[in-house]
């Protein structure tokens, strides 16, 4: 995805130059999917249609503050002529085939990481998304905190000359509550297709999307080494991305990793002219920084607290009001996954 106004103006999330707001279908609305309905409402960029969800407790919360959404009990049932687009937050297993089944009625789509359990059903919706010319998006949600803005405009500059080196980090003190995240067949995968795919995005998209030329990996999952990640999901692992530029990316993520807080979060960007760095500070999941590197010396880009977590569902939902349809940009999808794959060995 091309840097573009849309992205550089994260704040700007209104739709002035925009007739009407676009009526959505929400299909799944735990804590990630309510999360993102109420940012979408909050920031006036889609009138809340249908909401859905097999825990009733769920719905009712949702309700509460949206009282004019219809209550429906299955995906099809919100695929009706007036609704414009479908936001998923639904286990990973079901994000591809309920993808292709909104895209194939003609809506277009916003879906929770990962888009698909592998590079297959990825593709398989980006394919969909290009028959039925709609726009899919993605919550890849750290390209659009405001540090990494700032960190993407630094490399994009060119200012820190040719990017050597990139490391990656992302440990979370705590792991998924949800059983389905611990059977592969459901999942996908452990802490690398759960976290490690936002890292593997900011890597790709900060540096446009090069050629990735080999991918090595060890997988851990309570401290042993996993031979067959079909079997077993990782909670620590770490991955050499080696990309056609010379560029080389160290990644390591994790579950449950005794790290002294709750999440380290970084991606650090070296060139022959300094470095960049995105990174949470003291553990936050909304606290973040952006840091220029000048041999000793750091300049501070931006610090501050980020409520980020539904921002881009809202910038999605604007494209989509500005009469946006499919985009080439959605193949970054599959390029992602398509690593993720090589880190499985698959």
């Amino acid at each position: 995805m091309q840097q573009d106004s849309k992205i550089n103006n994260v704040t700007s999330t209104t739709i002035d130059t925009v007739s009407k707001l676009p009526k959505l279908g929400f299909l799944g609305v735990g804590w990630i999917g309510r999360n993102r309905l109420e940012s979408i409402a909050k920031h006036k960029a889609g009138e809340i249609v249908y909401v859905s969800d097999p825990v009733l407790a769920n719905t009712e919360e949702v309700l509460k503050s949206t009282p004019q959404a219809k209550l429906v009990t299955s995906l099809e049932q919100m695929l009706t002529e007036e609704v414009d687009g479908v936001v998923i937050a639904t286990p990973s297993a079901l994000h591809a085939e309920q993808s292709i089944t909104a895209l194939n009625a003609g809506k277009a789509v916003f879906c929770q990481k990962p888009l698909g359990r592998n590079r297959i059903e990825t593709q398989k919706v980006v394919e969909a998304a290009r028959q039925a010319d709609k726009l899919l998006g993605v919550d890849l949600s750290y390209r659009y905190t405001q540090a990494m803005q700032q960190v993407y405009q630094v490399i994009q500059s060119g200012e820190i000359g040719e990017i050597y080196g990139v490391e990656l980090t992302f440990h979370n003190a705590y792991g998924p509550d949800k059983p389905w995240f611990y059977d592969p067949k459901l999942s996908g995968g452990g802490c690398i297709i759960d976290l490690g795919v936002h890292l593997v995005d900011l890597a790709l998209w900060g540096l446009n999307f090069p050629v990735v030329e080999s991918v090595t990996s060890s997988l851990f999952s309570k401290g042993k080494r996993i031979t067959n990640p079909d079997q077993q999901v990782e909670d620590y692992a770490t991955a050499s991305i080696h990309l056609q530029t010379g560029t080389h990316v160290q990644l390591t993520c994790s579950w449950n990793l005794p790290a002294g807080q709750e999440a380290i979060i970084s991606a650090v960007f070296y060139g022959t002219n300094g470095g960049v760095a995105f990174k949470n500070q003291n553990g936050s999941f909304y606290d973040f920084v952006a840091e220029r590197y000048y041999g000793t010396r750091t300049e501070i880009l931006y610090s501050s607290s980020d409520n980020w977590s539904g921002r881009a569902g809202v910038i999605w939902a604007n494209r989509l009001a500005a009469g946006e349809k499919f985009n080439p940009e959605a193949e970054e999808f599959v390029k992602v996954a398509e690593v993720l794959d090589n880190i499985y060995g698959r």
